[in-house]
């Protein structure tokens, strides 16, 4: 009998505590909400990143949190990917996106990248953007004058408790997205 596919479920970020409730990391956010839902291991070093391998509702994966730094984070996919043999069809990023308004969460495969240097790196180190994405918005900056570098280097300006709710739904789209390849269906 063939194993069930693996799926590579990537978390963008930076590492280190001065980042760790920045805009920019809510795809960290996002992964240790899922590692922690389904009991995956502790995440352990490897492939440039933290990684551990589990199931999310039904679904064979190996979630990676590059260590890389957002900017060089494509190194760690590709690692990862090459090892697994996990191919791009079948890889799942998960970021912070100014373009949606706060709170919005939406998939997307391939197409634009929207400036991004984390999905850009990706695209350079997989030689493709046919990844898919979980597109996790933190909205831009409320000031005209404010570089976007400096709103997404910057901590969540919004209650805990909405960032908790957004962070909880990205969460939940993820783990439905998952289930539909052939997983266990979402509780209702």
């Amino acid at each position: 009998m063939e194993a069930a596919p693996l799926y590579l479920v990537v978390a963008l970020g930076n590492p280190g505590p001065e980042y760790q409730y920045h805009r920019h990391n809510v795809g960290f956010m996002v992964g240790e909400e899922l590692r922690r839902r389904h009991g995956l291991p502790r995440l352990r070093s490897r492939f440039q990143g933290l990684v551990g391998e589990g199931t999310i509702r039904g679904t064979r994966v190996v979630l990676l949190l590059p260590m890389t730094f957002m900017n060089l984070s494509g190194r760690a996919v590709a690692e990862a990917a090459r090892k697994y043999k996990i191919p791009v069809q079948r890889i799942f990023v998960i970021h912070d996106e100014v373009e949606l308004p706060f709170g919005e969460v939406r998939l997307k495969e391939g197409q634009g990248l929207g400036g991004h240097n984390g999905l850009r790196s990706l695209e350079e180190c997989l030689g493709s953007r046919d990844f898919w994405r979980l597109r996790v918005g933190v909205g831009r900056p409320g000031r005209e004058d404010q570089p976007l570098i400096d709103h997404v280097l910057a901590p969540f300006s919004e209650p805990r408790e909405e960032v908790t709710r957004l962070i909880e739904r990205a969460a939940d789209v993820a783990e439905e997205w998952l289930a539909a390849r052939g997983g266990a269906p979402c509780p209702a």
